[in-house]
Order: structure tokens, then sequence, then C-alpha cells
């Protein structure tokens, strides 16, 4: 079913967060739930471009200090959240890098997955009593086509490697990891009684900032005729993450990307993904290992069985 903006509900009365909304996918997704009525926090590792992304997408929006690199910065933002609101309606968990410069985090972790994977689940494990009885709440984590790129998700080793930082098995890595934490959150979430869900979504190919990181040498003449090609604008790549954060239909659990093309531009639908994606033993391992790496501990798990199908019982 084609679906644009245009049929985003009125998002009154609602609060959402979004992570790195200064620029690119994020700036869309936040100007939408503005237009729309929300209040929207934008949480930027840059306040100042944080500021000026406020001042474009109008309404009433803020600016939060954001750096998914350090575990202190991800708390002291929930907190700062927490002083300013009681209830919070949609996280967007969207911020991300691709082939940073740097090999490690403030933590110590490979960028990739430090920033994309667990600067993310501590996030969403320190704001999430401020959504759980909220109706209608829901947690967005925005993955990526190179998830099938992905090996190696619950490997601390990976999780700590100081090589390998600008390659796209890295990249890929921590997309099937925000993957992976999208259903099992959305498993917990289910079992604990919670009203908000997990839903998870992909933009397809677009040329925003993100491709201007130190790609490797292989990879650059094959991005670009791919981006010439396949990708479509920041607007309409935000698409897929807009449908994920409003549509009041979509089930728990639900993976959604662009639709046409080997699934890089069209309107949302819902998106295939890897079988390790949706390996539930790894599942919990890449939970248990990202509680151990982050110190934010959501509850203690239930027993569940089985690899893939409806949501297991879990607390959370």
């Amino acid at each position: 079913m084609d679906w644009s903006p245009a049929g985003v509900p009125g998002q009154n009365g609602r609060t959402a967060l979004v992570t790195g909304g200064s620029g690119g996918l994020g700036l869309e997704v936040a100007r939408v739930l503005a237009e729309r009525g929300a209040h929207v926090v934008l949480a930027c590792r840059s306040t100042a471009r944080g500021r000026a992304a406020a001042a474009r997408v109008g309404g009433r929006t803020e600016v939060v200090h954001l750096d998914l690199a350090s575990l202190d910065s991800v708390r002291r933002a929930a907190d700062e959240v927490r002083r300013r609101h009681e209830r919070l309606d949609v996280l967007v968990n969207n911020a991300g890098v691709m082939f940073p410069s740097r090999a490690r985090t403030e933590d110590g972790f490979e960028p990739h997955f430090g920033v994309n994977h667990l600067g993310h689940f501590a996030l969403t494990g320190l704001l999430l009593d401020l959504m759980r009885r909220v109706p209608g709440s829901r947690v967005v984590t925005v993955s990526s086509l190179a998830h099938r790129a992905g090996r190696g998700a619950t490997d601390e080793a990976g999780a700590r490697s100081t090589t390998g930082h600008r390659s796209l098995t890295a990249y890929g890595r921590s997309k099937l990891a925000n993957l992976m934490f999208a259903r099992e959150l959305q498993r917990r979430l289910a079992g604990s009684g919670a009203v908000t869900l997990s839903v998870a979504a992909h933009p397809g190919l677009s040329a925003t900032a993100l491709w201007q990181g130190e790609a490797p040498g292989w990879l650059r003449p094959v991005s670009r005729v791919a981006l010439r090609l396949l990708a479509q604008s920041p607007e309409r790549a935000a698409w897929p993450v807009l449908r994920a954060a409003t549509d009041p239909l979509l089930p728990g659990g639900v993976y959604l990307g662009p639709g046409e093309r080997f699934e890089s531009r069209g309107t949302p639908a819902p998106a295939a993904s890897s079988r390790a994606s949706r390996d539930a033993l790894a599942q919990v391992r890449l939970w248990e290992l990202s509680e151990a790496l982050t110190g934010v501990h959501y509850g203690p798990p239930a027993s569940r069985t089985g690899t893939d199908g409806p949501p297991a019982r879990a607390g959370g």
C-alpha cells in the first residue's frame, strides 16, 4: 500500500526524541513530526548544529546534547530528558557513524558498534520507563541494508576491536546489532506487559552526510555508482522511519524499508532481513553482552524457547 507523510496522524500532545536530528534523515523525521504537532527533542552531538536544526524544524523543538560515543554523555542526556519530561511517546534511534576516522570510542569500543548500537542500547534503557505506560509509544531503531554484511554482533572482541573500523563489515555488524536489539526489545516489552512497541526501519540508499566518512578504497566507486542510480533524497529516505514512528496499525517487531528496487528506494513496506538478524538465541547473547558493556540493565529476562516466531515471554 502506498504511504507518504501525508498519512502521518496528528501528533499533538506527543513528545518525540530523535537522535542525530541535526541533519539528514533525523532532521527530516523531526521536521514532519513537528509539523504534525509533536514536541520534538533533537538529541545531537553538536548543540550548535542542533539549535540551527531546531530553527529549521520550527514548532515546539528543543535540543539536548548527546554524544553516543560516550556512555557518560548518554547518561547525562537521559538525565536531562528525564528532568524536562514526564513521558516520552516516540524514541527514534537514528544517529550513526560510517567509516569514522577515530579507532575507538571514549569507552574503548569499536566506533560503529559503540555509537550505532551500544549508545542507543544504553539511551533506550535509561529512558524506557518514560514510555512503558504511554499508549501508542514506540521505540524506532534505524538499521540498514548493510546489516546483511554484518557478522559477529555477539562477539566481545569485535566490540572492542581497534582495527577494521573503516570497513563495511564493521558498519554491517553494528546495523545487524541494531536490528537484533529491536527484535529482542519487542519480545521483552511484550512479555513485561508494557504498552510500548519496538519497531525497526531502514532508509534504503540516500546520499546523506553518512557517506562522507572515509570508505574503503574498493567501496568508493561502487558507492558512487549505487548512489547515482539507486539513491533517493533524504526526504524520501526518511519515509520508512516516519511510518515506523507514527503508523498506529503497525505491529511490534515490524521491520520497514523502501519497497522497490532492491529495497533501495520506494514507499515504505515490510523489509527482508538476514537469517542472523532473526536468531533469537543470538539476540539474547547480544542483549547480555550489551548490558555488560554499558552497565545499563533493563531487568531480569524470563525463560524462552525457539529461534524465530511469536514474541517469547521475557521480563524487562
